[in-house]
């Protein structure tokens, strides 16, 4: 009986986050309720609370790994910001032609996210879109293109999307390989709605105007401006590296830079003018930080894990295998089901089925990869990147759903059936 109403308590609580613009309910509230009512039911269908908490106390280190790792990139990103290190970028795009804006902004997400992450490059051009577009729904949905691109970046990088780090780690699949057979049908994932929306897609964008009173504030130096973009930008690119070398965590690396950044501005910035000087220091950025975003990640991973822990995302994994058995077919759904539920249970719970059946480097795991990747694409809480962006620009989920949702689907499939054709 509570093992059901878990499967209709999550459901009714993404509809209500779904619904949060009508409802006027804040999606974090709604979420953090999601997860402990999740719990609740869980721990009352057990006779062991001893070890239902051990589970969640797990889950709890892994989500802190991501909460961590979130923080950390947005504080970055927003130290950068308020230098104003972004205009080193935004100076050289000069076009307000949405169709061309369009394709510069996704091309650069889309291969940035294969070098940094497809969270941390969100983070970044969301950041830059502000610098770029001052009308909200313009921005909203440059900022849906984002989302696809940045996902269809990670998915065939070994180091651009946190499913595919998991195969990678595991040994499913090696680096070079990956890239080499999910490359084609990542790209196409995104050149396919791109295309589509080159013809659908007309007029310009409005730039953001400057502060008249620019003037009368301290600004940076062009010296400080740079040396901050690059150390910033360059302790987010050094996070995979400092993985490969230490075998820490990426949350780990990017605290690491987070000091290296806030100690070199206290010390840059310990002559400034009073009034202007916690604007330009991480003591002052941290007011600026969204933190009901970070609360919502919380509670959606913590939702998640709870039926993990129960049992119904294997019993899933069970069902698919049962009753379609097809792998590619198999792996189209989980993708499917990926913008639903969270990717990472989804994959692991694969590992879990599979991880003894395939050799390394398998077109199951290839396929694994792209379509947890690019799958999360369809509804913006489907991913990290879109739970990332939802909440820096206030997205609205059916907005979303009406004006993303499909094209990110036929990208999705048209980059499904390349992967199949190629195979």
């Amino acid at each position: 009986m509570l093992f059901t109403l878990m499967i209709i308590v999550f459901i009714a609580g993404y509809i209500l986050i779904a619904l949060e613009h009508p409802l006027k309910i804040n999606k974090s509230a709604t979420a953090i309720l999601l997860a402990v009512g999740l719990w609740v039911l869980f721990i009352l269908s057990q006779s062991d609370p001893v070890a239902i908490n051990k589970q969640l106390l797990e889950h709890l280190g892994s989500i802190s790994e991501i909460l961590f790792f979130l923080l950390g990139a947005m504080i970055i990103v927003e130290l950068v910001d308020s230098h104003e290190g972004f205009r080193l970028i935004t100076d050289m795009i000069h076009t307000t032609k949405k169709v061309k804006l369009l394709w510069i902004v996704s091309l650069i997400t889309f291969f940035l996210s294969a070098v940094l992450d497809n969270l941390t490059t969100s983070i970044v051009m969301i950041a830059l879109l502000r610098k770029l577009i001052s009308d909200k729904r313009d921005r909203w949905f440059f900022g849906g293109m984002v989302i696809i691109a940045a996902n269809s970046g990670g998915a065939f990088s070994p180091i651009g999307d946190v499913t595919t780090i998991m195969l990678w780690i595991a040994g499913h699949v090696t680096s070079l390989n990956i890239i080499l057979k999910t490359f084609l049908p990542s790209l196409v994932s995104l050149i396919l709605p791109l295309t589509v929306l080159s013809f659908t897609l007309k007029g310009n964008v409005t730039k953001p105007l400057k502060p008249e009173k620019a003037a009368l504030q301290d600004p940076t130096t062009p010296l400080e401006r740079n040396l901050v973009f690059f150390t910033g930008i360059g302790s987010l690119l050094f996070v995979p590296i400092f993985r490969t070398i230490t075998h820490l965590p990426p949350y780990i690396g990017i605290l690491g830079g987070l000091g290296i950044l806030w100690v070199m501005t206290e010390i840059m910035h310990r002559s400034k003018n009073e009034e202007y000087k916690p604007k330009l220091t991480v003591a002052g950025v941290l007011r600026k930080i969204d933190s009901s975003t970070i609360l919502f990640f919380l509670g959606i991973l913590l939702a998640v894990a709870a039926l993990e822990s129960a049992g119904h995302l294997a019993m899933l994994a069970d069902a698919l295998d049962k009753h379609v058995g097809n792998l590619y077919v198999i792996n189209t759904i989980i993708g499917l089901l990926s913008s639903v539920v969270d990717n990472v249970p989804l994959v692991a719970g694969a590992m879990g089925m599979y991880g003894g059946a395939f050799p390394t480097d398998h077109y199951f795991w290839e396929m694994l990869a792209y379509c947890a990747g690019t799958g999360g694409s369809i509804l913006i809480i489907g991913s990290a990147a879109g739970v990332a962006v939802m909440g820096m620009e206030k997205i609205d989920f059916i907005w979303y759903l009406k004006k993303i949702s499909l094209w990110a689907l036929l990208g999705y499939l048209g980059g499904a059936l390349v992967y199949w054709g190629l195979n």
